[in-house]
């Protein structure tokens, strides 16, 4: 939590290849930059001293800087001597403790570094010494004598030689390793074997890093333990096209399931240029009979223009009020409000089939909503006699950011599914991503998600195929959608 409240904090984040890019999104909203230091993956990256020399210089413009790195800074992460050089800077830091991936990784491949029966000490090593050493500090004899278990960091490339080493020293060839690649992330990938077999398991398995060894008899407990690489969606990589400020729905269920999301909205939400029909509506508010809410920005940016007004809920009282699904509805009763209605099915359709009966000749309706809608719903209610205002009260823009990086992963197929939750998602996606002929490459290899009819309907309109929609458009339905569909 410290660390999230830090990310939250920082002006400018300093972050690691082996940084889950997730943290970022606690991040995105304030930081004012975002400077990638890794070590492969991305081109040129800056050595030590010049990450050494960046900290500083960020801080002394005044800025709040926050070095981000994979697992623990101090366990093998090089914080120590980062830190020395801040502190002879004489800038004042703090340090967050991270969970070392020497802890987590066998975690979330199932294998408890210690246990009552099988191991009672754990040693972490590197397998990757620093090579200006004239003599290396891994005494292997003393750890080839332990019984407990031995975790070994950065030792892939050094596979073969750490191997023989424990042999040499005594270490039954029986005993069991595990190599864990990326663990935590939807592409971990773990193998087992023993020492006698690893070396060609690893090899034959195209095994590379960054991965951890572990050695020890817990290994044996991953066939039973084994609860991450079970999950539905376990390996897949799901791209969320939703606003920012509404991704982290959809993006904690798809975790829930195992999947790895890649959050990339392509809408934003914005006030309307001209709040005059709004202003006007909420004058006249007592001449309304019903009050139908399309959307949860429909509520949330008519009560934001209310409040914005010095205005508050008493002004609502004689309003029947019809909300279009329960995702809609529970974002109302956050405002202390019941709606009135809720149709059986949430689109425009819905709401029309549950207003029709009740009569509305001469009833006058208002629809706050987006600038960019179907007509279908006021069309009807006008066709049925009703008086229908609709007012404008936010609109969706494509968002300020690149999205180069989004567009590398579609075109290198690695990502499994893609999202969609609006028709608003669909246009911009294809505007952003190139156009209609750049879309249709893009997601040639890529399953489509889609929330409902509506959207679908628009994602054909693009000439593309929307393999998966939900039973209903709510985002537990789409994800639930997903599931099922990669569990057949």
């Amino acid at each position: 939590m410290r660390g999230k409240e830090c990310l939250e904090e920082a002006d400018v984040v300093i972050y690691d290849y082996l940084a889950n890019p997730a943290l970022l999104r606690h991040a995105t909203k304030t930081a004012l930059e975002l400077i990638y230091v890794g070590r492969r993956g991305r081109g040129h990256y800056l050595n030590q001293a010049e990450i050494n020399a960046l900290l500083v210089a960020r801080t002394q413009e005044g800025k709040t800087v926050l070095r981000l790195k994979g697992g623990d800074p101090f366990i093998f992460g090089r914080g120590g001597e980062e830190a020395e050089f801040v502190a002879d800077a004489g800038i004042p830091f703090e340090v967050v403790p991270g969970i070392s991936s020497a802890l987590a990784c066998p975690a979330y491949a199932g294998i408890p570094i210690t246990h009552r029966t099988l191991a009672s000490s754990v040693a972490i090593v590197t397998g990757h010494e620093d090579p200006v050493k004239d003599v290396p500090h891994v005494t292997w004899k003393l750890f080839a004598q332990k019984n407990g278990t031995l975790v070994i960091l950065m030792g892939i490339r050094n596979l073969p030689s750490i191997v023989r080493s424990l042999l040499d020293e005594g270490k039954p060839p029986t005993t069991p390793v595990a190599l864990i690649r990326w663990g935590t992330r939807a592409t971990q990938r773990t193998l087992t074997g023993t020492l006698q077999d690893i070396v060609k398991t690893s090899t034959d398995a195209g095994m590379d890093p960054p991965a951890i060894v572990v050695v020890g008899d817990v290994v044996t407990l991953r066939d039973k333990l084994n609860w991450y690489e079970r999950r539905p969606l376990f390996g897949k990589k799901v791209m969320v096209t939703r606003a920012l400020s509404q991704a982290k729905e959809c993006s904690d269920l798809l975790y829930n399931y195992g999947a790895e999301t890649i959050e990339c909205p392509t809408i934003e939400m914005i006030p309307p240029a001209d709040t005059t029909e709004l202003d006007r509506a909420i004058d006249n508010i007592d001449r309304y009979d019903w009050a139908v809410f399309t959307s949860v920005n429909g509520i949330t940016y008519f009560m934001r223009h209310l409040y914005d007004r010095n205005q508050d809920l008493r002004v609502l009282h004689n309003l029947r009020i019809c909300c279009i699904g329960p995702r809609t509805a529970q974002e109302l009763r956050k405002h202390g409000l019941i709606p009135d209605i809720i149709p059986e099915t949430f689109q425009a359709e819905g709401v029309i089939d549950v207003l029709a009966p009740l009569g509305l000749k001469g009833k006058r309706v208002l629809i706050p909503r987006a600038e960019v809608a179907r007509e279908v719903l006021p069309d009807t209610l006008r066709a049925l006699g009703a008086e229908v205002t609709v007012p404008v009260v936010y609109r969706t823009v494509h968002p300020n950011r690149d999205v180069a990086w989004a567009m590398e992963m579609l075109r290198s197929n690695e990502i499994s599914v893609i999202t969609f939750t609006s028709s608003s998602t669909v246009r911009n996606f294809v505007d952003l991503f190139g156009g209609r002929g750049q879309a249709h490459k893009l997601l040639s290899q890529t399953t489509i998600a889609s929330i409902g009819p509506i959207t679908s309907e628009t994602v054909k309109e693009f000439g593309l195929t929307p393999t998966i929609a939900a039973k209903e458009s709510t985002i537990p339905a789409l994800v639930n959608a997903i599931v099922e569909h990669f569990q057949s």
